[in-house]
């Protein structure tokens, strides 16, 4: 048998692996992605500019995965107790109101059936536990893209902290006031003193919570974002995806 003729391997451009790129250049497209945000303190004085982390606060948009990380938030918080009578709950009697036969109209068990008014439902609501799980990894990435969108937005404002030493309504108003908030507002700080969560609870539309318990519902349902530089750095730490080994 004649040998068949082997033929030469073809490169092609396109299968060719591509250049890798310097490590500055690396370097310097992250920096372009990493958004600035300006600190200010109680008085609203800009004191500096950070530059915040383009894993967590530079994410690529993705309304889907927010989607479904506010729908899982929301359903976990229905309470699910609705419940309608089936004939077994109804109130009436189980006689038999006639006999089967012999008087002309439909045969019929009992008063409390379907069919007759004031009779079961059926197949009607019954209480349930609506909450569900999602994967941590997508709850975080989730997490990143409210972020991310809200710092686009200009929604996110940086404290250096919260100077709040008294449980009083008007000290928490005042801050905010100076800081520009108008509306529905988010406070997020690391363990946040007691103090800081009791002035709020007077304030229509402000919430004050921890940065290891912001989700993106949260992020999302606010018209500012009032965070402290401290819940900042425990977000770029919590948040930032851990390389595989």
């Amino acid at each position: 048998m004649a040998e068949k003729k082997q033929k030469p391997a073809v490169k092609d451009a396109k299968a060719a692996k591509a250049p890798k790129k310097d490590k500055a250049v690396a370097e310097t497209d992250a920096t372009a992605r990493s958004p600035k945000v300006a600190v200010v303190n109680g008085a609203g004085e800009t004191v500096r500019e950070i530059q915040l982390s383009p894993v967590v606060f530079g994410a690529k948009p993705s309304a889907h995965l927010v989607y479904e990380a506010v729908k899982q938030y929301r359903a976990g918080g229905r309470s699910g107790t609705h419940k309608t009578k089936n004939r077994a709950n109804v109130s009436g009697s189980g006689k038999k109101p006639w006999r089967q036969k012999g008087t002309g109209r439909a045969r019929v068990g009992e008063t409390r059936n379907p069919l007759w008014r004031h009779g079961g439902t059926v197949f009607g609501p019954q209480p349930r536990d609506y909450s569900y799980s999602m994967p941590r990894k997508a709850r975080a990435a989730a997490l990143r893209a409210a972020l991310s969108q809200r710092v686009t937005e200009g929604a996110v404002k940086v404290v250096e902290g919260f100077d709040v030493e008294q449980p009083k309504t008007k000290l928490l108003k005042a801050l905010l006031g100076k800081l520009g908030v108008v509306g529905k507002a988010v406070v997020v700080d690391h363990q946040p003193a007691d103090y800081l969560v009791l002035s709020s609870r007077n304030l229509p539309g402000v919430r004050v919570g921890a940065d290891s318990h912001l989700t993106a519902y949260d992020v999302m349902d606010c018209q500012q974002l009032v965070v402290s530089q401290e819940a900042i750095d425990k977000l770029e730490e919590r948040l930032t995806p851990q390389a595989r080994g």
